[in-house]
């Protein structure tokens, strides 16, 4: 079956045509919520309300968007209400594995020197993610690590076309700043993200 195919069947109560859809995404949607929480445990929690939100939210999917973009809005609009939960609970901040860093930075080859450069490039990345708001998190996420134009941004989370760039813009900018500050990252800004981070598979 096509993915609409499977969608239509979901909403005719299909559990087994659901389950595809969860096996499809199930490891773009964990991704985005560990970038979106920094802890894996949590991630996995998330990913399961996302799943959720998605299987009880399928009867009011009109289909104006791709399946995968309203999967993508439920997942961030999932993890945002985490962090503001998790912050009401007063747990702290989060933390970002190295292994599960924003970026990818090429592959650094034999060089000792480049793969310790690297490795703190995916730091410096981490730790510049963490430090931006869930809401320009959550844009910069969508536009960089899924690949959503900003009308498809726009369009899944219910925003102006215009709000969408100018969260983007500053979150890109504080990103900016954040690894100028912490040093010799100027040539690796996030405007060059999309062409280094690859897309998840």
């Amino acid at each position: 079956m096509t993915e609409q195919e499977l969608v239509l069947a979901a909403r005719r109560g299909d559990d087994a045509a659901f389950e595809e859809l969860v096996r499809a995404y199930e490891k773009k949607v964990y991704h985005l919520s560990l970038r979106m929480c920094g802890d894996p445990d949590d991630a996995l929690e998330i990913a399961q309300e996302a799943f959720l939100s998605a299987w009880r939210g399928l009867k009011f999917f009109r289909g104006d968007s791709s399946f995968s973009t309203w999967l993508y809005r439920l997942t961030s609009n999932a993890a945002i209400d985490y962090l503001r939960r998790k912050r009401r609970q007063g747990e702290g901040s989060v933390s970002l594995n190295d292994e599960d860093a924003f970026v990818e930075p090429p592959d650094p080859g034999p060089s000792p020197q480049r793969r310790a450069e690297n490795q703190e490039l995916r730091e410096a990345l981490s730790l510049g993610l963490r430090a931006l708001s869930a809401e320009h998190r959550q844009v910069l996420l969508l536009r960089e690590l899924q690949g959503l134009s900003y009308e498809e941004i726009a369009g899944a989370l219910e925003l102006d076309l215009g709000t969408v760039k100018s969260r983007i813009a500053r979150a890109r900018d504080k990103l900016r700043k954040y690894l100028t500050q912490s040093g010799n990252f100027s040539d690796y800004l996030p405007s060059n993200v999309p062409e280094a981070a690859g897309r998840e598979g």
